[in-house]
């Protein structure tokens, strides 16, 4: 018997259930989905984990998977506008029926075990996408990799983009602490692609101890770009003239290159063509990822959250509006590093409007204005009285050849979407 009769309803209980919204550790999850699974399928698998640019990398295996005629299951987090995209087959998020029968089986088989919202999604996609005749299955590490829910499945390549300061609370206050939790997705004789060339020791150190198989961005494979081309390159192999990446920024070639080398790991059993991954690179799908809106002003969305991702956003900003007034709508989650971000923005920034989110994570315009404070910029408008009004207010005052920047969080990105797009 299910206990609710539609989504929503099953999601306001979730965030009720557990006792900490987060809550790492693979105890309660890996019980629940042997009970689920006592006999479980395995699909080719690849688990994507890293500060910055999991997201990035899911989407263009996705595309490149689909190009070459597999059927593709992606598990990614967070949404930007329906919890559905969390869980994709074929490009297509499932529908809501799908999820809640899932749901009902998770509920059904974990008995008294309490699980959290993210505990409950990751098992559903695993559910749903055990009964889906799938020929490969994306799944994107939703906080660190040694502990998070999806590392019960274990990988047939396993992929860290980037290593940077965020969850500072949950994973370390080193990059060297972060990487070590980062690595826990390796597995004896499996590739771990690691997508930075100059990532911290410990995730090197990670692969020889467990027996991985380390193929390093700028070691085993790497990059080179040519004028409206790029080409891709490891010790065996090459594809010459590849396309652009549908997503812009210099992160992403190296984005791509990552998910290249895994997809090459695993040609023995996925043949994928070069032609497929050509037009993979070209199809590729990610909202709020560097996304121009045309218009009078532009208006540019990024989710970037941390220093990491914001040097990202600078340098495309240099490269694509290098002289272009920016006017910037602005929220970010209190435990972000919020100074540092600002410290960073400060001279791109024209004028800052202060956004009020409905999330209890959120920083409050208060808490946003005591630090612009701290760090002496005056350039600031707040006082409103949510996103719409503080989005109204910086397009009424962008001039038509300047830039309108939404950035610092999905939420902040969310809002728009829902609202404008």
């Amino acid at each position: 018997m299910t206990r609710f009769d539609s989504l929503q309803a099953w999601l306001d209980w979730q965030e009720k259930l557990h006792p900490r919204p987060i809550d790492l550790g693979l105890g309660r999850v890996a019980g629940v989905y042997r009970q689920l699974n006592p006999d479980p399928k395995k699909t080719p698998t690849i688990t994507v984990a890293g500060t910055n640019g999991k997201g990035s990398c899911v989407a263009f295996l996705e595309a490149i998977y689909r190009a070459a005629g597999y059927r593709v299951g992606a598990y990614t987090s967070p949404h930007i506008l329906r919890y559905n995209e969390r869980i994709r087959i074929d490009g297509e998020p499932v529908d809501d029926t799908l999820i809640c029968e899932a749901f009902t089986r998770i509920d059904a088989a974990r008995g008294d075990t309490s699980l959290s919202y993210f505990e409950f999604g990751t098992l559903a996609a695993l559910s749903i996408f055990a009964d889906a005749d799938l020929d490969i299955q994306l799944l994107e590490v939703g906080l660190g990799g040694r502990l998070d829910a999806v590392n019960i499945v274990d990988p047939d390549a396993a992929v860290v983009t980037t290593i940077a300061l965020d969850h500072v609370d949950w994973l370390g206050h080193t990059e060297e602490a972060i990487g070590r939790e980062k690595a826990g997705i390796f597995r004896s004789g499996v590739a771990a692609i690691v997508g930075d060339s100059l990532p911290p020791s410990s995730l090197p150190e990670a692969a020889a101890r467990v027996g991985a198989i380390l193929l390093q961005m700028g070691a085993a494979f790497t990059y080179q770009k040519q004028a409206d081309t790029w080409d891709w390159r490891s010790a065996d192999m090459q594809i010459s003239q590849l396309p652009q990446p549908a997503f812009k920024g210099e992160h992403q070639y190296r984005n791509a290159s990552a998910a290249i080398m895994a997809i090459k790991t695993l040609q023995p059993f996925l043949a994928v063509s070069d032609d497929a991954i050509r037009q993979g690179l070209r199809s590729a799908k990610l909202p709020g990822r560097f996304q121009l809106i045309a218009g009078q002003p532009r208006i540019l969305l990024d989710v970037g959250h941390n220093p990491q991702a914001v040097q990202t956003l600078i340098d495309y900003l240099r490269e694509y509006f290098p002289e272009i007034r920016i006017h910037a709508v602005f929220a970010m989650m209190r435990d972000k590093d919020i100074a540092g971000v600002l410290n960073m923005m400060r001279d791109r920034v024209t004028t800052w409007y202060l956004a009020p989110l409905v999330n209890p994570r959120a920083a409050s315009p208060d808490m946003l204005e005591t630090i612009f404070q701290q760090q002496g910029l005056d350039n600031v408008r707040s006082g409103f009285a949510d996103f719409t009004e503080a989005f109204q207010a910086a397009r009424q005052n962008a001039g038509q050849d300047e830039l309108l920047l939404i950035f610092g969080s999905f939420f902040l990105v969310s809002e728009y979407l829902s609202k404008f797009s």
